[in-house]
């Protein structure tokens, strides 16, 4: 794909599940790609499995988004390396789901400061090299940004808030050149929530299919923004 050849992408939570699924399109797509983690044996892994697809195309890195000086430090080694910056797709998400008598002040914290405060670190780590690149942020949202269910007050929260803000950021920084878009999916067979992919997630959205989704989103033309999108499985289980 000529248009995606040599461009840099940097993918929070790109170590397993959709992140990876999105690094590994974005690879077979001639890009390089960035992946962060705070498991170092899954970047370790997620980095060499990376590499087998085309050689010396990802670089990955033990951080947490909870931290802007972590952000800072993985963009500036993104720089310091491939000298640009065109992509970033903050990925990074955990979620906790109890009713709220049950949901504690370590989870909703956790929650949201991932989520949510964890974006706008990345954002702002990644802000000045996308506006040199008149790149594109992509944010990985959930339809538990606009759909309401019982035990997810802290889930529901930083997804409805990850919505708003990812919406108002485009806003701000169109007038750049940079496009924005939060996509917003169902259930996906990832690892989230201590789940293990197995044959019975054959119904479910694949990381595989996120990374078409984001692939594509890339090669659409300039002046064409899907700002936000719902994904959800065509027959759910």
């Amino acid at each position: 794909m000529e248009k995606l050849n040599g461009k840099v992408a940097f993918i929070t939570g790109g170590n397993k599940g959709i992140g990876l699924g999105v690094a590994e399109a974005m690879v077979e797509a001639g890009m390089f790609v960035c992946i962060t983690g705070r498991n170092e044996a899954d970047v370790q892994a997620a980095e060499k499995k990376l590499n087998t697809i085309r050689d010396n195309a990802a670089l990955g890195i033990v951080c947490d988004v909870r931290s802007l000086s972590d952000q800072q430090t993985a963009v500036q080694q993104i720089m310091d390396k491939w000298k640009q910056l065109d992509v970033v797709i903050a990925n990074a998400g955990v979620g906790h789901f109890a009713d709220i008598s049950l949901l504690t002040p370590e989870q909703w914290h956790e929650t949201i400061d991932i989520n949510l405060t964890g974006v706008f670190n990345t954002v702002k780590a990644s802000l000045d090299p996308l506006k040199a690149s008149k790149g594109y942020l992509i944010t990985i949202a959930s339809l538990a940004g606009t759909n309401f269910f019982a035990a997810g007050a802290a889930y529901n929260a930083s997804k409805f808030g990850l919505v708003g803000f990812t919406q108002a950021v485009m806003l701000d920084v169109r007038k750049h050149g940079i496009k924005t878009t939060t996509i917003m999916p169902g259930s996906v067979s990832t690892y989230f929530n201590d789940h293990t992919p197995n044959d019975a997630d054959h119904w479910k959205i694949q990381p595989e299919d996120m990374g078409q989704m984001v692939v594509d989103l890339l090669l659409m033309p300039h002046r064409t923004l899907p700002s936000k999108i719902e994904v959800r499985p065509t027959m759910p289980g």
